[in-house]
């Protein structure tokens, strides 16, 4: 389970819709719109992130909205962008100290 959810946040469109809906829930429309990315693409991805339970879907009249199913996973992806950050600012002190 936790390999399956990994793989589906190693996709930057991905991580992207995340953060999208951490503003509040949208369409698949207002998603591709935003992303400026093909609604099959953002379709697809969406389809990962429900079947991992990352995000929710619920029918309003004709359109359905996404939304997060649990935003710590917003938490999560910020500390793992910071320990990324922490990583490169380590190896270019390091690239800096062999010049």
């Amino acid at each position: 389970m936790h390999a399956s959810i990994c793989q589906a946040l190693a996709d930057p469109k991905r991580i992207l819709i995340l953060y999208e809906l951490h503003e509040g829930p949208k369409t698949v429309s207002e998603l591709t719109e935003a992303l400026k990315v093909p609604q099959p693409t953002v379709s697809r991805h969406l389809k990962m992130l429900r079947e991992q339970r990352l995000v929710n879907n619920e029918r309003d009249g004709v359109s359905i909205r996404y939304s997060l199913a649990d935003e710590r996973v917003i938490s999560a992806l910020d500390t793992m962008r910071a320990v990324l950050l922490g990583s490169l600012a380590q190896q270019a002190e390091l690239a800096e100290g062999v010049s």
